[in-house]
């Protein structure tokens, strides 16, 4: 049930990335989940562990670390489109 709940936190965390930027997380749910993992991951590498914990996330390196995988992800889909 755990594992449940860390793919829950991992979710917003990704959704709430993509709101605070204003940009899509490309593909939709599973993108959501895919990108508040990885910028859970980002963030604690980069800031450490701080802050409240949910779902074994630290929430503000996690969110941070998830917006910052946002706008690098816009970033390179924008350069593709346009180089296309």
């Amino acid at each position: 049930m755990s594992w449940l709940w860390t793919i829950i936190v991992g979710g917003i965390i990704g959704w709430l990335a993509g709101v605070l930027t204003g940009r899509d997380v490309p593909g939709g749910i599973i993108g959501n989940i895919i990108a508040g993992f990885i910028g859970a991951w980002l963030g604690s590498l980069i800031f450490g562990s701080f802050g409240p914990t949910v779902g074994g996330f630290a929430l503000i390196p996690a969110i941070i670390g998830a917006v910052i995988l946002v706008l690098i992800v816009s970033f390179v889909m924008r350069k593709m489109r346009h180089a296309s």
